[in-house]
């Protein structure tokens, strides 16, 4: 005899892994954002000049992939930390259509009086938890990014990336 379906109920979509997940990346953000505050960074906007700093010359497709957000949408990311003056783009000396990110001296400086604030905040995500529960979700977390990254609209494609980014192009 078949068994019976669950009945749809609130308390089920609480529960649900997706949901969970969307509620902590709001939680997250949310923090980010209060204890980030002064600097006017969004996670994505730290994100990028965090992998610009680490691989100057980075242009915009590669950028995408390293922090894995999507190419379309990133392009506005670049504009508004163009617009602070924290990054410049530069032609690339084998082609003038591609642009290659640098961060500005403004750049760097927010990078580096961010950090402590960006401490905070990840300290806080997980500041509920006991020291060994905070250990093991992180470490499920890695996995499941890891094992679930190709179903992700924008896999993380940083190894790719940064291959044809050393081959100088």
């Amino acid at each position: 005899m078949p068994s019976k379906p669950a009945p749809i109920t609130i308390d089920a979509v609480y529960a649900a892994p997706g949901y969970l997940f969307r509620r902590m990346q709001q939680i997250a953000v949310s923090i980010f954002m209060e204890e980030c505050r002064a600097f006017d960074l969004t996670p994505v906007q730290y994100a990028a000049l965090i992998a610009i700093h680490t691989h100057p010359g980075i242009d915009a497709t590669r950028l995408s992939a390293v922090i894995a957000f999507d190419r379309s949408t990133l392009g506005s990311v670049i504009e508004r930390l163009q617009a602070k003056d924290y990054v410049e783009r530069k032609p690339a000396p084998e082609d003038k259509r591609i642009k290659l990110l640098y961060l500005t001296k403004s750049g760097a400086a927010i990078l580096r009086e961010i950090i402590p604030a960006v401490e905070r905040a990840q300290a806080r995500m997980l500041e509920p938890l006991k020291p060994a529960d905070r250990k093991t979700l992180m470490g499920l977390l890695v996995q499941l990014v890891d094992l679930n990254n190709e179903a992700s609209r924008v896999p993380l494609r940083a190894e790719d990336a940064l291959e044809h980014l050393g081959k100088g192009g």
